[in-house]
């Protein structure tokens, strides 16, 4: 064969292999595996006295989910939702059945401080991600290492406002919750950075006074206790059906013209339930509906679509947060997304975009943000807490 004839013949060879290897290729491509399906574990108070909080929580994560293709990292997502109840005794069965049964690669929700600290040893063992989406108690060494937070330490809602209340209140201040450990961290937060910038607490021997969980349901005897100590202004913590008691029965008590500071006691659909008893509470959250930001735009008229009789809550903020996070964590640990690989990337994040403003996970897998000043108001014909002011970013 002439040489010319063979060179051609050998291109049209290599061309066609080429060829075939490419077609190949492409037809791999084609026929490639969808991104597998993962199990995401969430635990909430869907029933006792926390149920309104926890149903925020669970709206909040299936809001994002729905406005993402039910999807996170490009992975479908099987939602998995078990029952916190009202504490440790229920919320430890229920993630056992999540880790163990479930096989879920990371879990998110629980609403109390309490329950964080009982699960959070099993989530330790199993080597499985939470990603919180309420307030948390301090922890410490390994069991700290997978566990996140998207809303707050349970301290640092106290801490933001205890120099704002210094300020305004001229006298001590009567401090007062709940006797269970959210209440000693919420209360707590502010009683510490109250005392260390000098203000006095109005309680006899300057303790907090702690009422029975879940059991107090009559506040009145404790609204005398507060009259009779000559505060100039009450802080407190409650949720869920507890603060709606508490604060229907404080407008009817002999303390009712005494000013009332709190956190989450008029958060939520617990407000309309309070009704005019609410009107002028000043409360600290680190999350408004009224915030002008694009995202809060875009969550609150999604939220608004989803749930048309109701606001949107810093509960459901933070929960549609976590997903946030884990959607971007997902989508970086590669194809293979275990439980390691999600925590690993969490830790990685850096600044998150939210509509509560821009914020990113401090030295104790919680979030340093900014909390702000709001008050009870009429907005309509309905009320709501309306921003006031900014008061202090906290959790560097």
């Amino acid at each position: 064969m002439p040489l010319q004839r063979r060179v051609v013949s050998t291109f049209l060879a290599v061309g066609l292999l080429i060829g075939a290897a490419g077609c190949a290729k492409d037809d791999k491509a084609e026929g490639s595996s969808p991104a597998s399906t993962l199990k995401i574990g969430f635990l909430g108070s869907l029933t006792g006295t926390y149920q309104a909080v926890g149903t925020d929580l669970k709206n909040g994560f299936e809001l994002y989910l729905k406005t993402h293709d039910g999807k996170l990292g490009g992975h479908p997502i099987d939602l998995k939702i078990a029952d916190e109840g009202d504490g440790a005794t229920t919320a430890v069965p229920a993630a056992t059945k999540l880790i163990k049964d479930e096989k879920v690669v990371a879990v998110t929700g629980i609403v109390g401080g309490g329950s964080v600290q009982s699960v959070a040893p099993l989530l330790a063992e199993a080597k499985i991600p939470l990603i919180g989406s309420n307030g948390r108690p301090d922890l410490k060494g390994n069991l700290l290492d997978g566990v996140w937070t998207t809303s707050f330490m349970s301290s640092d809602p106290g801490q933001s406002i205890a120099q704002y209340i210094k300020d305004k209140v001229q006298g001590p201040v009567f401090a007062i919750g709940p006797d269970y450990q959210g209440g000693y961290d919420e209360v707590g937060g502010f009683t510490t950075e109250f005392g260390k910038i000098g203000g006095q607490l109005a309680n006899p021997g300057g303790k907090t006074l702690w009422t029975p969980f879940p059991a107090t349901t009559n506040f009145l005897p404790y609204f005398s206790q507060i009259k009779a100590s000559n505060a100039k202004a009450v802080y407190t913590f409650y949720a869920g059906a507890a603060a709606i008691a508490f604060v229907k029965q404080y407008k009817q008590s002999d303390a009712k013209d005494i000013p009332l500071y709190g956190a989450f006691i008029t958060e939520g659909s617990i407000l309309q339930a309070e009704g005019d008893a609410a009107k002028d509470i000043l409360n600290v959250c680190n999350y408004s509906p009224d915030l002008d930001n694009e995202e809060n735009r875009k969550f609150v008229a999604a939220w608004k679509q989803a749930h048309p009789e109701s606001t949107p809550t810093t509960f459901a903020m933070a929960s549609y947060d976590a997903a946030a996070v884990l959607d971007r964590a997902i989508g970086a640990a590669g194809a293979d997304p275990t439980p390691e690989k999600i925590n690993e990337q969490v830790g990685k994040l850096g600044q998150i975009s939210s509509p509560r403003g821009n914020w990113q996970f401090g030295k104790n897998h919680a979030p340093i943000q900014k909390w702000y000043l709001r008050q009870v108001r009429t907005d309509g014909r309905a009320l709501a807490n309306v921003l006031v002011q900014d008061l202090a970013t906290v959790g560097a």
